[in-house]
């Protein structure tokens, strides 16, 4: 059969409407629902006046777009498709006109429908002499045939939306003449410019605008919008950005603006003087998702985002659902991230250690009292390493390396601080003994209680056969200086990071409690092993206090970001504000807080944590102890806070916090971290004392409250038994007798006789249970009479 005998078949219900084109047009122009139910007739049997006409809601898929805390500075957008509605007053009066004059210049005349312009179609898609197709879709059809597309339920509804068939074709005419009684032609072309597609990525008037010529629709010129909308018909073949569509594009541009003059929206001369612009190149496609943020410091952060939304049920019962909801809802989302915060702790990184470091410093910054996470800073672009010439080395990893495996460094997406995925987190050491303290304190263990330490303890509750502290298969850590020994108490024993202060006072109150504590404070236990001893064996968990469970910076800030919210755990959040395309607010990402532990074993905790970052406790003595000596000077504020550093050294890291932020550094190898070297806190000090400095520039110096209860930070009080001029064995008896823990002191002059009890250290009255060291005497100094037997206590 012949190409035109096809075409007759196909076409033989728009003959019918046409009949003999003497006449019958203009009574299907006089009648159009007795055309069109001919017409339907021909083409499948239904009655026209059967067909649907009311147009299922749906809105085109919509960029999401993520700002930063200051509401203006955007991250980073998701899109699907790239396309933001605008409202009609927010389109040049010139892309109006030059729609109209490209696609329909009977817009403003026909009721949806150009019976016309049908019938001319035909006679021409009959032709022999005919070389393509034309068509005789009005704005308002094409409008229709794109709204059904976008609110297809499934597949074989996309296709009925856009295959070439006069059944389609009958649709759109009937859904187009309802379409025309419902709206008005303002708001017909408004839906129309929000819909069309105009190529390289770009869905809408708005993302046309933006990709082709870096401004707003309401600012296009005469020749800008005459190519949108010359383009709207084959966005590839008049792509100007291509060899063989450029000159497509200029020629079918200036033919825009000849009709644009013939229908008088311009003057000949503003007709003259569009087509002498020259055509641009070049389109500038906006980057999609966290690989393309605006800064690539922003990329961990926008990335933590990102996993944060994909695991929220609010958006979708699946990972897809949701990813697809953030990728064409048209959100705002109003971040957490601060841009100042998160530069100066870029910057604090960087001064550090560089990119092409085997090591990677993580900074996580927090607000307490919210949980929004302010900063997060690697050294490390947030970029894929791959292709034909990755950049990235080799691991470190010696394992790895021999399967050519490379590290993460200079590039990597993986969430390094914050965790997911692959990333179980990393062992932070010493951090870990604050919820040990928190532990004690809420079990009735006061500030100043002691324990008599030795260099290295052996557990007799803790088993670790095989495990590198282990001795004769008993838990047997030690310090990390054999100087380290003799009495502390949660001051001392914090501020000089006291393992075997530590791990026996784990063992009085119960490991189960301590993990508990962990657990309310947000430590996720994302390694396999590490959830199996935290779930089911924590009461044995001994070495839990000294932090061999893995954790991520951003773990570890919220965690005494804890502390500093008197005691409120607040889950980390990215997010201040998500609003919808019609200004909805969400409630999901808003500050989710609870009570973690009370506030005034939250002000004691802090009392002693401000001893290793050398500041002043208020309640007791730090004695001197200090791990971070020069951290209270170098941030210029009151702070808590903690280092940390595990089995020789594998890791370092510090947290410390002011009442308004906290700031947690890890130094930590991601890709060999069982490996031979030493972490040194001379490089992750630095960075993390620096960027709270810069954080907290300007910001008011707010002190630290103290516990409403004075039990917590002095215990209860008990009188220490006299034992002066007894012997140390019957001075020892009576003061374990009263209920304290006794021990054999240095020696000291007395008018006792040498050998003797010369007193006790603390004297009078201490905690109960407490530490008490019975005092030797030397013997009187010279020119002092001897005391004549016992006496009274002191």
């Amino acid at each position: 059969m012949r190409r035109s005998d096809r075409n007759f078949f196909t076409n033989a219900g728009m003959l019918t409407v046409c009949g003999l084109l003497s006449g019958v047009v203009v009574a299907a122009a006089a009648f159009p629902a007795v055309a069109m139910s001919g017409l339907a007739a021909k083409a499948g049997g239904e009655s026209f006046a059967a067909l649907p006409s009311e147009l299922r809601k749906a809105t085109a898929p919509q960029v999401s777009r993520v700002v930063a805390a200051d509401g203006k500075t955007e991250i980073a957008v998701f899109y699907d498709e790239f396309r933001s509605d605008v409202p009609l007053k927010d389109i040049s009066k010139n892309m109006l006109n030059a729609i109209v004059a490209a696609e329909d210049h009977k817009f403003y005349k026909h009721n949806g429908v150009d019976l016309k312009g049908v019938a001319r179609a035909i006679v021409s898609n009959n032709s022999e002499s005919n070389g393509g197709q034309q068509g005789a879709s009005t704005l308002t059809m094409q409008y229709v045939r794109m709204s059904l597309s976008y609110s297809a339920q499934n597949f074989q509804e996309v296709v009925d939306a856009t295959e070439d068939t006069p059944q389609r074709k009958l649709t759109e005419m009937k859904y187009a003449m309802q379409v025309e009684k419902e709206l008005s032609k303002e708001q017909i072309l408004q839906g129309y410019l929000n819909q069309a597609p105009f190529g390289n990525g770009a869905y809408g008037i708005s993302a046309a605008s933006q990709v082709y010529f870096q401004k707003k629709p309401k600012d296009l010129s005469v020749p800008e919008a005459a190519l949108l909308a010359g383009m709207v018909k084959a966005p590839t073949g008049f792509d100007p950005t291509t060899p063989t569509g450029y000159p497509a594009a200029l020629d079918r541009r200036n033919w825009v603006i000849g009709n644009m003059r013939d229908l008088n929206y311009i003057t000949a001369k503003q007709a003259a003087d569009a087509t002498k612009v020259k055509l641009g190149h070049e389109a500038k496609r906006s980057g999609n998702g966290c690989a393309a943020v605006k800064k690539n410091e922003w990329g961990f952060f926008c990335d933590y985002f990102y996993r944060w939304w994909l695991s929220r049920e609010e958006f979708g019962k699946n990972t897809y659902d949701r990813e697809r909801r953030l990728k064409s809802g048209g959100y705002r989302i109003q971040a957490s991230m601060d841009v100042a915060a998160t530069a100066s702790t870029r910057a604090a990184v960087a001064d550090q250690i560089g990119i092409n470091n085997r090591d990677a410093l993580l900074l996580a910054a927090v607000q307490p009292g919210t949980g929004r996470v302010k900063a997060l800073a690697a050294n490390r672009r947030y970029k894929l390493d791959g292709g034909p010439h990755p950049q990235n080395k080799l691991s470190s990893d010696p394992k790895k390396a021999a399967k050519k495996i490379r590290g993460t460094y200079p590039n990597t997406t993986n969430p390094l601080l914050s965790g997911g995925g692959d990333i179980t987190g990393y062992q932070a050491g010493s951090v870990f003994k604050m919820f040990t303290m928190v532990a004690a304190l809420e079990n009735g263990y006061p500030l100043p209680y002691t324990i008599n330490t030795t260099y290295q303890y052996k557990s007799s509750l803790y088993l670790d056969s095989g495990a590198p502290a282990e001795c004769n298969g008993h838990y047997c850590p030690r310090n990390a200086s054999q100087s380290e020994k003799g009495p502390y108490n949660m001051w001392s024993g914090f501020g000089s990071s006291v393992n075997t202060y530590f791990v026996p006072l784990e063992e009085s109150v119960g490991a189960e409690k301590v993990v508990d504590v962990a657990h309310r404070f947000g430590v996720k236990f994302r390694d396999p092993h590490d959830n199996d001893l935290a779930t089911k064996y924590a009461h044995d968990w001994g070495s839990f206090t000294l932090g061999v469970s893995s954790s991520t910076p951003l773990d570890m800030a919220n965690a005494y970001a804890t502390l500093a919210a008197d005691g409120m755990y607040c889950e980390p959040t990215p997010v201040q504000l998500i609003s919808t395309m019609t200004g909805e607010k969400l409630d999901v990402g808003k500050p989710h807080c609870k009570r973690a532990t009370t506030a005034d074993v939250a002000r004691a905790a802090i009392d002693a944590a401000r001893c290793p970052v050398g500041d002043s406790a208020q309640l007791g003595s730090c004695g001197g102890h200090a791990t971070a000596a020069g951290a209270r000077y170098a941030v210029g504020h009151p702070i808590f806070g903690k280092t940390g550093t595990t089995d020789n050294d594998k890791t370092a890291s510090l947290i410390i916090s002011t009442r308004s932020m906290t700031v947690a550094g890890y130094l930590v190898n991601p890709d060999y971290q069982n490996h031979p070297y030493k972490m040194r806190h001379d490089v992750v000090n630095p960075a993390v004392e620096k960027a709270l400095h810069d954080i907290m520039k300007g910001k008011s110096k707010q002190q630290f409250k103290k516990p409403k209860s004075t039990k917590i930070s002095v215990g209860e009080q008990r009188d220490i038994p006299g034992v002066k001029c007894t012997s140390v064995e019957e001075a020892t008896s009576r003061v374990q007798g009263a209920g304290f823990v006794a021990a054999v002191g240095a020696e000291v002059a007395s008018d006792c006789p040498k050998g003797q009890a010369a007193g006790t250290e603390p004297s009078g009255r201490t905690i109960k249970g407490g530490f008490v060291s019975i005092q030797v005497s030397a013997g009187p100094q010279p020119g002092s009479a001897p005391s004549g037997g016992p006496q009274p206590g002191r």
